[in-house]
């Protein structure tokens, strides 16, 4: 199939631009949860273009490291591939532009207090990217360091602009938590569905259905609770739901979760590439639901 007649839901896939729409999404989220009352444009962009520095280099090594007929790497794969020189080019120009929004608009406690433990997770998923190949099974350890990378660098971009509070603080809280989890199970969902699709054992795919369905129903019934008992305490929450601004955060985790188990038990209608988009687009929708809880 030639690059032209590619699906358009595909493209934001195979441009590495799905991630950091998603970061996006839950960094305004997050402020909004934690009464953020202004977040400059130059987070989001740093946030983005960081995410998508990250996916576009494990791709491109994937895809030099693995067996080029591993059914696992999809369209992405041979996409970065085969326009290497560009995505290389974009990752130089934003690894340019990255310091300099940081440095020159966004607080310096980013730096000093929030910075150190992002770069030691983002260090250590290259290390197991490179180090250890996947060779067909689901990488676990990658996929936690992964998700709680991706969990940490979007809650720290708006945690800096709370007033107070520290980094022990958001590492604590129950959004990060929540969130962190929730990425965790959502890149491990993908590869539970590589795993899954090629094996024909019928015992190893209603594992590979387990291992998704059970973390997720405990991850939406924790949402729930949570969403529950927001109670007064950090940031000045209320117990009634229009001074509660966490409570719309944790709904949006909750219909995360519960999309991504509705994509789980009906995996098998769906290609690859297709269920790879719309794990991600699990993560985006709640987006203008949360808009809609959050006026309550």
């Amino acid at each position: 199939m030639s690059e032209g007649r590619k699906p358009w839901w595909l493209w934001p896939n195979l441009l590495s631009l799905d991630a950091p729409l998603v970061a996006m999404a839950w960094l305004f989220m997050f402020a909004k949860a934690w009464q953020v009352n202004y977040l400059k444009w130059e987070a989001y962009a740093a946030l983005g273009l960081g995410v998508w520095v990250i996916y576009v280099c494990d791709r491109l090594i994937d895809q030099r490291l693995r067996d080029p007929n591993d059914p696992s790497l999809g369209e992405r794969h041979t996409f970065h591939a085969r326009h290497r020189l560009w995505f290389i080019g974009g990752v130089v120009l934003s690894l340019c532009l990255i310091p300099w929004f940081v440095l020159t608009e966004l607080p310096v406690e980013l730096l000093l207090s929030y910075s150190a433990p992002a770069v030691g997770l983002v260090v250590a998923f290259f290390i197991l990217v490179i180090a250890v190949p996947r060779e067909g099974e689901v990488p676990y350890l990658r996929n936690l360091i992964a998700g709680l990378a991706f969990g940490y660098g979007t809650a720290m971009m708006a945690h800096t602009s709370v007033p107070s509070q520290g980094m022990m603080s958001m590492v604590l809280s129950r959004e990060m938590i929540a969130f962190a989890v929730l990425c965790v199970l959502n890149i491990t969902a993908i590869h539970l569905w590589e795993h899954s699709r090629m094996s024909s054992d019928p015992e190893v795919k209603a594992a590979d259905e387990m291992s998704l369905t059970l973390p997720l129903t405990l991850l939406g019934g924790s949402a729930l609770v949570f969403a529950y008992f927001d109670n007064p305490g950090m940031f000045g929450r209320g117990v009634d739901g229009a001074n509660a601004p966490a409570r719309p955060f944790f709904y949006a985790v909750l219909i995360s979760a519960a999309l991504l188990q509705v994509l789980n038990r009906t995996r098998r209608r769906f290609s690859l590439d297709a269920l790879r988009v719309m794990a991600d687009v699990a993560l985006v929708v709640p987006l203008p639901l949360f808009l809609i809880f959050s006026q309550g």
